[in-house]
Order: structure tokens, then sequence, then C-alpha cells
């Protein structure tokens, strides 16, 4: 079959770039993104492109080439899913926060709502893709409540996880390292494999195009998001051991990356990783070997996470035991809140937790981001529920430019490795600040002997 009406549900993160590159790729297709939000519908519709719900290097360029040709985005989800002959599912799917698996397993309440819809709507044969990360198995639950609708329509269930690095989406959606789709081995779901293989073939090589059955799939977005804070984790955790030996992390990932076997990506030590992905299915990866009795497997996996927290844990403690074992009133500058650079994106970002313990020692923050609003800070910091809004507000402030942002400050804080932070005038910033004055950089972006010439008493992780 040919696909020519594509709808999909959820206008997020994954829904609005993926959704904006294939109408971009595939002129010929109708695209039409919903979501129930409106205002964030209303955002991606805004004149001043600018304005789009989501920050991502040529993504801009993308929509204003597609939109009002094929890709419209709207709340009308019952027409579109009507319309559609293939419907991707890309809504949220967040870690439980409430009953069995409550902190790790993933919790599909979203993802039954828009099958339950889906179910209601639709009069003809769909092809339904699952493009939300979930767990293993969650295809058949999904085929269960399509199937159990009686009206006579036929549902084929795809996964097509995605693999986007926040940053750089646009170019892993335009130029990806492989394209996976999973489905039954029927001679029906093979057809519904090669109508989404189509799809992407438009400017995808069919050798990058990957097809297997839909559980490989499944847990391939898991395991290859796993592999990748592994590495992160354990080059955190030898960045402790290099600062208590006078060893350099860089140096040491630069000589174990120029062995082919490992490879010099994700081997840069930080303040800790972050993001919607990593944590979250990390978590749910725990929760599935320990629902399937794997206690060991469980436990090696979760160790990832564990590193990750005490990275964070330990960049604030070593802020704390710097400034002469007290932050009570001081102020520190954090430069960042997103979790990295490019991306507007704030989830599980390591600042928020290292502000959360420094505020918990009552010092008083001020944070620039370049992409991230005060609004979004707050509600991130609100989220911990650690202390009341109100006492946030008094504690924290957010500014939109360097103005007076380093006067006075006892120490500065590199969060995220956004490009300008290399570019400050940080003999301006040392004229500014209390003395000594304090630079801890959690991304090693940073010349730390020239700042140290300068007169700055530095720290960068994992150098000795």
């Amino acid at each position: 079959m040919k696909v020519k009406n594509i709808c999909c549900i959820g206008a997020g993160y994954v829904g609005g770039p993926t959704m904006s590159v294939i109408a971009a790729k595939c002129p010929d297709i109708q695209v039409h993104v919903v979501d129930l939000n409106a205002q964030r519908i209303a955002a991606w519709n805004d004149a001043d492109l600018d304005k789009l719900p989501i920050y991502e290097p040529g993504l801009s360029d993308i929509v204003a080439e597609a939109r009002g040709r094929n890709l419209t985005f709207s709340t009308h989800v019952d027409q579109a899913i009507q319309d559609a002959d293939m419907i991707f599912i890309s809504v949220n799917t967040p870690t439980k926060t409430y009953g069995i698996g409550k902190g790790m397993a993933a919790d599909l309440k979203y993802i039954e709502l828009c099958a339950r819809q889906i179910a209601a709507v639709a009069t003809t044969d769909k092809i339904i893709v699952e493009k939300s990360t979930l767990p293993v198995r969650t295809a058949e639950a999904l085929k269960s409540i399509l199937s159990s609708t009686g009206n006579g329509v036929n549902f084929q269930v795809l996964s097509n996880p995605e693999f986007l690095a926040e940053g750089t989406a646009v170019q892993d959606l335009l130029q990806p390292d492989r394209v996976l789709i999973g489905g039954e081995r029927t001679p029906v779901g093979e057809e519904a494999m090669q109508a989404l293989h189509d799809v992407y073939n438009n400017w995808i090589p069919t050798e990058r195009i990957l097809l297997t059955n839909v559980w490989s799939s499944e847990l391939s977005k898991l395991t290859a998001n796993a592999f990748l804070a592994q590495r992160v984790s354990s080059i955190n955790s030898l960045s402790a051991l290099c600062e208590a030996t006078e060893a350099d992390v860089d140096e040491v990932a630069r000589a174990i990356g120029q062995d082919s076997r490992i490879g010099p990506k994700f081997l840069k030590s930080s303040v800790g990783f972050g993001g919607s992905c990593f944590q979250k299915d990390i978590l749910n990866l725990v929760y599935l070997c320990q629902t399937y009795g794997l206690q060991e497997v469980a436990e090696y996996w979760h160790q990832v996470i564990k590193m990750n927290d005490y990275q964070k844990r330990r960049f604030a403690q070593k802020i704390i035991s710097t400034l002469y074992n007290t932050v009570n009133g001081k102020k520190i500058v954090l430069l960042g809140w997103s979790f990295k650079k490019d991306t507007n994106d704030t989830r599980e970002s390591a600042a928020i937790y290292v502000a959360d313990y420094l505020l918990s020692e009552m010092a008083e923050i001020v944070v620039y981001d370049p992409k991230v609003t005060a609004e979004q800070v707050y509600a991130d910091l609100d989220y911990l529920n650690t202390r009341s809004e109100s006492k946030n507000r008094s504690l924290v402030t957010v500014v939109n430019n360097y103005d007076e942002l380093f006067h006075e400050a006892h120490a500065v804080a590199v969060m995220t490795e956004w490009d300008e932070f290399k570019e400050i005038d940080w003999n301006g910033v040392f004229e500014n600040m209390l003395k000594p004055a304090f630079v801890f950089d959690g991304r090693a972006i940073l010349d730390m002997p020239a700042l140290e010439k300068i007169g700055f008493t530095g720290f960068a992780i994992g150098k000795g």
C-alpha cells in the first residue's frame, strides 16, 4: 500500500520535528500533527518561527518549507484519525509516580487513551506506529485494545522508535544512522512494514532501514539509551578518581577513545546526563528486568542511574566545601539550565538538582540560560517539592542577559555547555565578583589555566 495521509498524535519533542521532516521530504503525503494542548498547537502555527514550542537548530527552516503545503498542526484529533492511512503515536510516557512500579515503570495511560480514541473513531483500516518510547510488548496491548471494537476495522501495529539527540534532532532525522521498523512477521505485517519503509525511503537509503520483529524494535530503543548512558556514567565515575589522583579525565578519555573497540563518543565527563530519555528509559529497563525476575541484570543497569545522581551531588558538595563549607546567603551564578546546549529542554537537567542541593544550604542562586524561561526554571524547582514555591522565588533569580549577573557573586558554575559561555569577558566577570572569586566548570569547556591567571580559583570536573 502507498501512504497518502499521515496523522501524528502528540506535538512534542519527537512528534513535531519528526513529522516536519517527513512532510518536507514527502511533499505528496499530507501530514497532520494533532494535540489537545491548544497553546502548543498555536505555537507551532505562529507566524513568528522563533516562537515554535521547541528550539532545535534548523527546525524553523523545515517547518517554514512544509507548513501550509502538506504539514498542518491542529487540535482536531478525531478528524485527523479518520483521514489517516497511518497514525503515529507520539505522546508522553513518563515514569509512574504512583502504584506498582512507582519511580521506575513507564506510565502508559496516554498510550492507552490514544488507542481507545483511535478504536472509537476509525472506520477504515489503519497502520498504527509506536513512536513513543515504550516497554517491550506494549504493541501487544495496543493490538488487543484496537482489535476489541468489533467494527471490522483492521489495525497493524508497528514499532518505530526514535533515536534523536536533542540539539541535533533535525540532522538526526535528515541523516540517521538507521531507521528501525518492527512489525509482525505475517503477510499483512510485512505489508505494513513495507509501507512505512517506503515513506522513509524517500530520503533514507534502504540499507539504513532495518526491519525486525516488533519486540526487538521496542527493546532496542531502551537498550540504545542504556548503553549511551552507561558510557557517560562510566567516564564520570573515573572523573572522581582522576581528581583524587591528579590525573586528567579528558586525557584518559582521549587515550581510551583511540581504541577502535571503544571509540571516542559519549566519553565527555560532566556534571551528569539529563534529558527526557536516559533516566526514564533505564529505570524502565530496570523495572522490566525485575518483573521478569532478572534481579542481577536490574541491579547492573540501576547503577548507571546511581552514578549519575552521585555526580550531581558530588559537584554541589564540591561548591559547598570550596566556599568554606557554607553557602548560606552567598550568591552563586549558574550558567545554563537546559540539560544540554542547543535545546530549551530542561527535563532531568543536572542544573535542577545542583541548584536544589545549594538551595537546601540557603544559597542565593542566579540563573542565566539563553533559551530557558524564568517560568520553566521555577516550574522545575517547584516540581521537586523540596520547599514552597514562594521560597524558591525568594532564593532564585532568573535573568535574560549578563547585566549585573556577576555583580558581587561568590561563585560561578557552568551547568550547560552553551558555546557563548566560552566567549564571556572573564576579566570583567572577575572584577565584578567578590574575592576570592570561584569558578566551577561542570562541563569542562573553559580554559581553566587562563582563568587562574586572571585570578580565579577554579575547579573542573575530572581535573586533578
